[in-house]
């Protein structure tokens, strides 16, 4: 309670930055303290950052901070309601629609992909490659659902050619992706190795589709997306929507950030008939949306709104935990997971326009970073980290101060 009275007494919005929560959200205050723009805002008067927002949110207290511009060349702030292409954190919310059917019984993540997408029934790896001549041999391993989802399948990063055909969002729908991968040889054994891959996360969205009988997106926008309330996560923004876009520069670390008009792998146009939706990378969000997914995560299930999602040992078993086998690494379901989950554990996920969100379930700890650079932004992204990790002691030292001062009284 002192805690709460101490923060609500703080609560000053940075500039640029409006309520994220709302009126609704009880419980969300804001902690008064601006390690992120002290952190940053160097690099916007520099003219090496463009703007980013960045949010810290540790047990209901939170610091927003909004730094720059989504739009230099106007001078257009940067706000959570700005519009942006999240990339691969769209892999994460693949993996919760496969975890609603896994709880539903609907669904095994050691279900064989071929029970639900025949073609996937013999597979062929590439043995070598010498001289134009291609070495294949038929794989042993039954590819699992689990496999395609946690990058053990052996597919590779993308569909051969995928930018000439527009990137990410325009390829095709989602069950001819799924053909195509298996017309192509795999990398190795399914299982066995680790091999990043946004063709493997398609593949789980396209089995998504054949049990549920629905477009993948339409089943994403049921189950979650309205739920949550997330009314801006789509993969056709309007163009009211996109014109409040935040922009995509060029960082090189000690020079002046450069525009850059579109990415290879996310053309213009964004919302017309050639758009499919894309699993592995391709919704648009807002940081208020996005929030409102992570905070999901966060609250093992449950929406800020009150809405369930996922039961809690859902979230804990198949998504804040790998699960890939030993040696492998963390991944779990679309998300970045720790193989063994513990207090100081974090999971969530990365997009390649460099945004994040991780959250910890344990300690009710998230830690989001919206921005849209190509380049190299390594000095940004760890004074970031920096003062992400400063806020987080200064809440605990507030933690330790209240639990001191209750034991006094």
């Amino acid at each position: 309670m002192k805690r709460f009275l101490l923060s609500l007494g703080l609560s000053v919005l940075l500039a640029g930055c409006v309520s994220v929560s709302g009126v609704k959200d009880a419980g969300v205050i804001d902690s008064g303290t601006s390690y992120a723009k002290d952190a940053l805002q160097k690099f916007v008067d520099s003219g090496e950052m463009p703007g980013a927002v960045c949010v810290y949110y540790d047990k209901g207290v939170q610091e927003t901070a909004c730094i720059g511009y989504a739009d230099v060349s106007t001078k257009r702030p940067i706000t959570i309601d700005d519009h942006y292409m999240q990339c691969s954190q769209t892999k994460g919310f693949c993996g919760v629609t496969i975890a609603i059917l896994v709880e539903e019984g609907k669904l095994s993540l050691d279900d064989p992909v071929s029970k639900y997408l025949p073609e996937f029934k013999e597979l062929w790896i590439e043995q070598s490659n010498k001289d134009g001549v291609r070495t294949l041999v038929k794989a042993k391993n039954t590819l699992t659902v689990r496999m395609v989802m946690n990058h053990t399948g052996g597919f590779g990063f993308e569909l051969p050619k995928y930018t000439s055909m527009g990137g990410w969002s325009r390829r095709m729908p989602l069950r001819s992706v799924a053909v195509m991968a298996s017309s192509i040889p795999i990398a190795f054994e399914p299982g066995t190795k680790a091999k990043y891959s946004n063709v493997g996360i398609d593949i789980g969205a396209a089995v998504v589709e054949v049990i549920t009988g629905k477009r993948w997106e339409a089943f994403l926008q049921e189950r979650v997306l309205d739920p949550l309330g997330m009314n801006e996560t789509t993969f056709w923004p309007t163009d009211k929507q996109l014109s409040k876009k935040i922009e995509i520069y060029n960082i090189q670390q000690g020079q002046p950030a450069k525009w850059v008009e579109q990415n290879a792998a996310m053309q213009k146009p964004y919302n017309d008939d050639r758009v499919f939706s894309s699993a592995g990378a391709g919704l648009w969000t807002t940081v208020r949306d996005q929030l409102k997914f992570y905070k999901m995560l966060m609250n093992l299930g449950v929406g800020d709104n009150g809405v369930r999602i996922l039961k809690e040992e859902t979230v804990k078993s198949i998504l804040a935990t790998s699960t890939r086998p030993d040696g492998l690494g963390g991944y779990s379901l679309g998300l970045n997971a720790p193989v063994k989950d513990g207090e100081e554990e974090w999971f969530g996920h990365g997009g390649a326009w460099q945004t994040s969100c991780y959250v910890n379930w344990h300690k009710k700890q998230l830690k989001l970073f919206a921005v849209q650079y190509v380049g190299k932004a390594g000095n940004i992204t760890k004074a970031n980290r920096e003062a992400s990790d400063k806020f987080f002691k200064d809440q605990k030292k507030k933690d330790n101060l209240d639990e001191y001062t209750g034991r006094m009284e």
